[in-house]
């Protein structure tokens, strides 16, 4: 009966992750139809992180209240996760632009960069250790490498294009965005964008683990998470679009529609990469990123139109090979962990 409910349970995550990532693509590529109807990235992040602090907030009390082993919640605590917010904010605003100036696919490919930054900067903050004698290190490094020079390729090099869809299955859809390919100045600028926001993602990371490691409540770090991000890019689009105040106002068209779909799904995103985090581990996280590029070609060719170029398909294999060698070497490394500890349990005992 636990096996059956083990496997139930493996399933579920399963699916919720594939979901997750597929949602991820979907709400970009919803987002880039919607910025050509119109829709400003300051007024999508603020409305939208609204809705999501509002959703979060009933979950937030009441399993803070019925938590009896949280810390209280204080004044640090709170400025950490202000910090959070406003790291979120900038590379958001940041990753939006870049996706206005290229297209999905891009976004999907470079972000698999993250693991590969973080694991640099987890080695700078001393959350990682790197020996050149053990196999597992070498492996990080080398993957690290290769990540990058990938993510390089898919910025530098466009490349000839070697996937096209003329008559996408959403004409309707296509009229919203008539103007979605990208001239190679664009791409540039858009890839340099997204490549800075998966570098604030990976600090975000760090601070993240700082601050659950001191107050262990998702529900609640996320609810003042979103609070704290809708009132940073408040004040951004306040600063940024200070001469363009109809911005704020929302049509009933497909702007409104993207901004429900973020204000939802984000919440729930959220909580599924907790939930998988707490029952499979991060690496078990990390295993469907790349996942994102294929899929973002599938539904940019099917809603957008979209076309495959030689530099994202070469850029997304050495980026996707660089990932899953840091995870290979990250389980290594887990694994003899594991192993000496259980070699040290009956030296334990006897003594």
């Amino acid at each position: 009966m636990a096996s059956v409910n083990l496997r139930r349970r493996d399933t579920v995550l399963l699916t919720a992750m594939l979901a997750t990532e597929t949602g991820n693509v979907a709400m970009n590529t919803l987002f880039k139809a919607a910025t050509s109807k119109g829709l400003n990235s300051y007024t999508f992040l603020v409305y939208s992180y609204l809705i999501g602090s509002l959703l979060l907030l009933l979950p937030s009390h009441f399993f803070s209240y019925r938590s009896r082993s949280l810390p209280p919640l204080s004044f640090s605590i709170l400025c950490k996760i202000g910090l959070l917010g406003l790291l979120g904010s900038t590379y958001l605003i940041t990753g939006f632009i870049g996706i206005e100036y290229s297209n999905p696919i891009l976004a999907s490919a470079i972000s698999n960069i993250n693991p590969a930054i973080t694991f640099i900067l987890a080695v700078i903050f001393r959350m990682e250790k790197v020996s050149l004698k053990e196999r597992s290190s070498v492996a990080k490094m080398m993957g690290t490498i290769v990540s990058l020079i990938g993510a390089l390729v898919v910025v530098l090099y466009h490349g000839p294009r070697i996937f096209a869809v003329t008559s996408p299955s959403w004409p309707q859809l296509r009229q919203l965005s008539p103007t979605l390919s990208s001239s190679n100045s664009d791409w540039i600028i858009g890839g340099c964008l997204l490549a800075i926001k998966d570098t604030l993602i990976s600090v975000a990371f760090i601070l993240q683990a700082h601050i659950m490691n001191e107050y262990p409540a998702a529900f609640t770090v996320s609810f003042f998470y979103f609070l704290f991000a809708s009132i940073f890019t408040s004040l951004m689009g306040i600063v940024a679009e200070k001469n363009s105040p109809s911005v704020w106002i929302i049509r009933f068209d497909i702007t409104l529609l993207c901004i429900l779909v973020g204000g939802i799904f984000n919440p729930g995103y959220y909580t599924i990469h907790l939930w998988a985090v707490r029952n499979k581990g991060p690496v078990y996280l990390a295993i469907f990123r790349p996942l994102s590029i294929l899929i973002a070609v599938i539904m940019g060719a099917i809603f957008l139109g979209d076309s495959l170029y030689l530099g994202s398909l070469v850029g997304g294999i050495l980026i996707s090979l660089g990932f899953y060698t840091v995870m290979w070497g990250k389980a290594k490394e887990e694994k003899t962990q594991l192993l000496s500890l259980s070699e040290e349990a009956p030296l334990l005992n006897k003594n």
